[in-house]
């Protein structure tokens, strides 16, 4: 290997290293994405997400000198690459690529994850987020100084955005890196840091609102970077602009209504939010999704699909009879489709460790 590679090997047969994060369910996300939250940082564009418990976690272990393997939950094969020239493209690129910023070889990634593969929870970006972690860990056993949270946040979001060509969102590495509820408000223009966070609730507001949450997967999994392409150019277009800007609106009130604990009227800022997006993301609804969002209004909670939909997950929010009315309501549709399931997650108060 060139002399900028150190092996891992040695140092992770005597210490494995582990890291691991949460995925989030989330309202107002693709304002995250710079070319909306850009033109407009003037109107504060926003995104309200929550850290779920359910975690991705990152084992390093040792393998071949010059070499690299990933394995993954969802992924029947594992990956091997030669660190000399390694391959940045899906399915794996994206770690392959951070192992190589940080220099490494002769290790194995296992990943695993308490959430199903691309269902919508911010999943591959959560686990890039442990990774990194991870490998901040090895770096300071060899010697290295190890990342903070901000510079883990940063790192993740650029080699994700680098990697896939552009109009990635920085969210799903921000829930990842910092747990709980948080509003985000994006500002990409004015520099360091690119984003101010406002900790929506305490431990406890988040142990009420885990009380009156709702997750479920749809059984089909997502692609998010073709549904946020026709989003993006509906945006920029002008076509959708108004919806989105009051779609906006809606969602800093809706972080409001939380830090509040006004749940019945969050509720109700989910479902006006839910209104916007069926005109101007109608593509982020399935037959199964739209199914388990109008069942949710109907009994009087909000609900929403997470990320960027088209299958995927959904999450409600509403007082705790209703949600545990919800629940079995939403077992009998998620039982006549191969792979739904309830998501039984609480919010998770701890980013990255």
């Amino acid at each position: 290997m060139d002399s900028i590679y150190i092996s891992a090997k040695k140092i992770l047969e005597r210490i494995p290293i582990k890291a691991s994060a949460p995925c989030r369910i989330d309202s107002g996300g693709t304002w995250d994405i710079k070319a909306l939250a850009l033109p407009l940082e003037s109107i504060g564009p926003t995104t309200v997400n929550m850290a779920l418990s359910l975690r991705t976690s990152i084992e390093l272990r040792p393998f071949n000198d010059g070499w690299t393997r990933i394995i993954s939950d969802g992924f029947a094969h594992a990956e091997e690459q030669n660190m000399k020239n390694p391959a940045f493209n899906p399915p794996f690129g994206l770690f392959f690529a951070t192992v190589s910023h940080f220099g490494f070889h002769g290790l194995t990634v296992n990943i695993t994850s308490d959430s199903p593969a691309r269902s919508a929870l911010g999943g591959s970006s959560t686990s890039l987020v442990a990774l990194i972690k991870a490998l901040s860990k090895l770096r300071k056993i060899m010697g290295g100084k190890d990342l903070s949270d901000k510079k883990i946040l940063q790192l993740a979001y650029h080699i994700e955005d680098g990697i896939s060509g552009g109009n990635c969102g920085m969210q799903d590495q921000a829930a990842a890196v910092y747990g709980g509820v948080n509003q985000w408000i994006w500002s990409y223009g004015s520099g360091d840091p690119q984003s101010k966070r406002e900790s929506l609730l305490d431990k406890q507001g988040e142990k009420d609102l885990s009380e009156r949450i709702l997750v479920a997967f749809s059984g089909k999994s997502h692609a998010s970077a073709t549904i946020n392409r026709s989003w993006i150019e509906g945006f920029l277009t002008g076509r959708t602009r108004a919806g989105w800007i009051t779609s906006n609106h809606i969602v800093s009130n809706l972080a409001t209504a939380i830090k509040e604990k006004d749940w019945n009227n969050a509720a109700g800022l989910l479902r006006d939010e839910m209104s916007i997006r069926r005109e101007i993301t109608p593509d982020a609804l399935i037959p199964v999704t739209s199914r388990l969002i109008d069942l949710a209004e109907d009994m009087g909670c909000g609900a929403r699909f997470a990320g960027a939909g088209g299958g995927g997950s959904v999450w409600a929010l509403g007082e705790p009879p209703l949600i545990k009315g919800l629940r079995k309501r939403w077992e009998m549709v998620l039982a006549t489709v191969k792979g739904a399931q309830i998501l039984d997650c609480i919010i998770d108060h701890v980013g990255v460790r």
